[in-house]
């Protein structure tokens, strides 16, 4: 049944995004919902393809204008949020959207979708895993690396509030849990 949404949240460098990349080949009618930032692309990624990359001032005005499903101001002038649009866009087309959002917005989401939508939390083993990682990607300062270990601290403990935590010890096996957690939720 097409029109339902899966919402991951996770803290940067848990895995969330190579597990929805991994989801979106299985045949599931996901279609991935684009968030829009005001960061600066990283990288190879792509405006419209990764994110919509806006200006925190052309940000401000969507906000103001009541574009968005839900948004958030993660870092001081870096926000995060889903265009109302984007949503529509996917469903009109009779497909599922999955979404990669921050915690606060993953909760916001479910709260407004309530049954028809399933939150999943992916976690680290450990913080000390996580900043292995964020190290190994190589994308980010030492700076905002320490920045990112600080706040999945406190996104960590948004997992209760989830409908499924997945944890990210094995990444084979994280992405088999999230392909069942998926398809029994979908099958519904």
């Amino acid at each position: 049944m097409a029109g339902k949404l899966v919402i991951f949240s996770a803290p940067s460098g848990a895995g969330k995004s190579t597990i929805i990349n991994d989801l979106l080949t299985k045949g599931l009618r996901l279609n991935f919902s684009i968030s829009a930032t005001s960061r600066s692309p990283r990288g190879e990624e792509k405006d419209g393809v990764e994110y919509y990359f806006l200006t925190p001032e052309a940000f401000r005005l969507r906000i103001a204008n009541d574009e968005f499903l839900e948004h958030e101001e993660v870092y001081t002038d870096k926000f995060y949020g889903t265009l109302k649009s984007e949503v529509e866009r996917i469903i009109s087309n009779g497909d599922n959207v999955i979404f990669d959002v921050d915690v606060v917005g993953g909760c916001n989401i479910k709260k407004f979708y309530g049954e028809r939508a399933l939150s999943v939390f992916v976690q680290p083993p450990s913080i000390e895993v996580l900043k292995t990682r964020l190290i190994g990607r190589a994308t980010d300062s030492p700076e905002v690396i320490e920045s990112r270990i600080n706040k999945a601290e406190y996104e960590l403990s948004f997992a209760p509030q989830f409908d499924v935590a997945i944890v990210n010890d094995d990444l084979q096996t994280a992405q088999q849990e999230a392909l069942h957690v998926i398809q029994a939720f979908l099958a519904k």
